[in-house]
């Protein structure tokens, strides 16, 4: 599982036309699932991004209270080393990939974040005021 995590001022994923996930100031979390990651993958991935100290003050969305936007994101396992046009292959095909990502979410909401999310099998306009900016990868 990897993640893009982002500390914004503003997020919103928008699908046809309708805002379907926005926060204020927290973080934006791209995730992506590959074929070996599991439910303990996804406890794992929530506890992290709940937990990184990327906010102001070297504060967690945990410490802070700030809310979180979870878009699923396949090309983040996109591989272009043989060319230009990149494989998927080490993505997880949506029906597995879906359940791991809504697994993440409830994890986050078990943790007691404020998790909104884009739509899973759409095409998504994700918009987002970065604040840093600060970015991390998360791979597990």
């Amino acid at each position: 599982m990897r993640a893009v995590v982002q500390t914004v001022g503003r997020a919103s994923v928008t699908v046809d036309g309708e805002v379907v996930g926005a926060i204020g100031n927290g973080l934006l979390v791209l995730l992506g699932v590959t074929h070996t990651d599991t439910a303990d993958t996804a406890q794992t991935m929530a506890r992290k991004v709940h937990e990184v100290r990327i906010l102001d003050g070297e504060r967690s969305a945990a410490d802070a209270g700030a809310p979180i936007l979870v878009v699923s994101q396949f090309t983040l396992y996109g591989d272009v080393r043989k060319g230009r046009r990149p494989s998927w292959t080490a993505a997880a095909p949506a029906e597995v990939a879906e359940p791991l990502v809504t697994a993440v979410v409830d994890a986050l909401r078990e943790r007691g974040a404020k998790v909104e999310t884009g739509r899973f099998r759409t095409h998504m306009l994700v918009e987002s005021t970065n604040v840093g900016p600060q970015t991390l990868l998360l791979d597990l």
